[in-house]
């Protein structure tokens, strides 16, 4: 099989248009992990939502990956993903703005906080399935993974600093400082990318959409490697967001944590994202691809483990570790499964297969909400932590069982 070393860094410059789109992308992630972080403990403190009702919150912030990813990601093939991405920024920022009319005029319910990140979660679709193929159209192939590495550092920085930062302007200032900021952000970031220059792509004949996604399909379900990034990532989005459908009412019940403490929990992910995208050079480096792959399914299930241990043990240290344990090994999965996924497809069919992709593991994220929503609504926290542990050891099972863990450099586009 032919192979090349992509994986690896490289010292070549990265191109001023990327650097652009990385900004960008710090102030969208930041913006949407504000948000994210301040809509459940406004829900749970401010309007006394209890654990079935913030699962079914986190699953209308998550359904738009489920219905909208095939949709927008033909569309980033065919048109300007640029101006996708800008204009899906836009739409997060308005959903924002409505939040804090709402909280000015008094009139916030947790229908409202649910149809607004329904929006919100639209934009950042758009956003997601059109990145990667921008990526791939500003940056050589020799720096994807560097260029990919610098995405995840600034995402890793957005969900350190964003859920620490919601946490406390709720619970110092209050929420409509949190959207405030949020939505400031979100206008930064679609102004930003308004700036890039996308480089022209040759023309392709405009077909219909069934037949569009026919194509990713098929591509996406033939290959072996493909196949086990979905299966991976569709058990872990489950696990995780079965646990973020109940953290919040969970943490401030069960281990006495307020808004401010909720959210530096949950910063404890954002900072081992940090640490995991500052060592993915090094780490690249020294192992093979095939192992840098599985060090991310690992951690999710040791993470998973570790917050069970809070039920028996109900120490926020512990629930920290855990989030911070489900950063610093699954962002070493995000950057080397997306270069993977970069150098295994073809360019013109990259918008769709990244989108099919997001459909089934995005789209995992509401069936996890969904699964918390009904468990947590009947038997509280401790059956939904339980069934996060089964859907992590699941997906530890599939990558270690596949092709991609025997992997020792990146595969070429024809291999």
């Amino acid at each position: 099989m032919p192979v090349d070393t992509a994986i690896k860094p490289s010292s070549a410059t990265l191109p001023s248009a990327f650097h652009r789109l990385a900004w960008s992308n710090l102030a969208a992630q930041s913006a949407e992990q504000i948000g994210l972080a301040a809509t459940p403990i406004v829900a749970v403190f401010a309007l006394g939502a209890g654990a079935g009702q913030t699962g079914w919150l986190q699953t209308a912030q998550t359904l738009p990956f489920l219905l909208l990813s095939v949709l927008l990601g033909v569309r980033a093939d065919q048109a300007s993903r640029q101006k996708l991405m800008a204009r899906a920024e836009a739409v997060r920022c308005i959903a924002l703005l409505a939040v804090l009319a709402a909280l000015a005029c008094d009139k916030l319910s947790l229908p409202l906080l649910a149809v607004c990140g329904f929006i919100g979660a639209c934009g950042t679709v758009a956003y997601n399935v059109a990145a990667p193929s921008l990526i791939t159209a500003l940056v050589e192939r020799d720096l994807w993974a560097t260029a990919n590495g610098r995405t995840e550092l600034a995402r890793s920085v957005a969900y350190s600093a964003g859920p620490a930062l919601g946490g406390l302007l709720v619970g110092v200032i209050g929420a409509s400082a949190a959207f405030i900021i949020a939505a400031c952000l979100s206008a930064i970031g679609a102004l930003l990318l308004s700036g890039i220059v996308e480089p022209a792509r040759a023309p392709t004949p405009r077909r219909k959409f069934m037949i569009e996604l026919r194509e990713g399909a098929v591509f996406v379900a033939g290959n072996p490697l493909l196949r086990t990034i979905v299966l991976t990532a569709i058990f872990f989005n489950v696990g995780f967001f079965v646990i973020q459908a109940v953290y919040v009412p969970y943490a401030s019940k069960h281990l006495g944590l307020s808004p401010t403490g909720v959210g530096v929990t949950l910063a404890a992910y954002g900072a081992g994202m940090i640490v995991g995208a500052l060592t993915a050079p090094r780490v690249t480096a020294l192992l093979r691809l095939g192992q840098v792959i599985i060090v991310g399914p690992l951690c999710g299930l040791a993470a998973s483990l570790t917050l069970c241990a809070t039920l028996v043990v109900p120490s926020p240290w512990l629930a920290a570790a855990a989030y911070f344990q489900l950063g610093v090994g699954p962002i070493l999965w995000v950057i080397s499964a997306t270069t993977l996924r970069q150098a295994i497809t073809p360019e013109s069919m990259l918008g769709r297969v990244s989108a099919l992709i997001s459909m089934a593991t995005y789209g995992a994220r509401p069936v996890g909400a969904l699964i918390g929503a009904m468990l947590g609504g009947v038997g509280g926290a401790q059956p939904c932590l339980i069934a996060a542990v089964l859907a992590f050891v699941v997906q530890a099972c599939v990558i270690l069982r596949s092709s991609a863990a025997r992997l020792d450099a990146l595969p070429s586009a024809t291999a």
